[in-house]
């Protein structure tokens, strides 16, 4: 085989630092699009981004010439750079230093787009560590 072809799909959630309440209603479509605008230099196009008020989850196809810590760093850090920027909110913004990230076959991603789609739905059942806790211990993962 002389080329090479990847379609990496990713589904990455990350947190607000200390898990605060920061990104409310007024300002998600924002940040979403700052988020949405990195990944495009990234050339890791997303196709969906979705979260609530402590943390997101994003859907992107991974730029085989990329490494995953380097697109979830650079997405996270150039967002934090551009709210704080704008002076969006009140206080200073940061996320968390930590994210999860798990591979998605192409079968499943309508299913994990929906699950993304519906957060606000899915979190009046459960909170956001609860959530994350469960996909560590679904993908067999050890946290410290």
């Amino acid at each position: 085989m002389s080329h090479s072809f990847t379609k990496l799909w990713i589904h990455a959630i990350w947190a607000t630092k200390n898990r605060q309440e920061l990104i409310d209603f007024s300002i998600e479509k924002t940040v979403y699009d700052y988020i949405h605008n990195e990944l495009i230099d990234l050339d890791c196009p997303a196709r969906i981004i979705n979260g609530m008020p402590d943390h997101i989850h994003v859907l992107f196809l991974l730029n085989p010439k990329k490494s995953l810590s380097d697109v979830i760093r650079q997405a996270k850090g150039g967002s934090s750079h551009c709210i704080n920027g704008v002076n969006l909110i009140p206080e200073k913004f940061a996320w968390q230093t930590g994210y999860a990230a798990f591979a998605v076959s192409e079968s499943q991603l309508d299913a994990v787009y929906n699950y993304i789609k519906n957060q606000k739905q899915h979190h009046l059942k459960k909170n956001g560590q609860d959530e994350f806790d469960d996909f560590v211990k679904l993908h067999g993962l050890n946290t410290p």
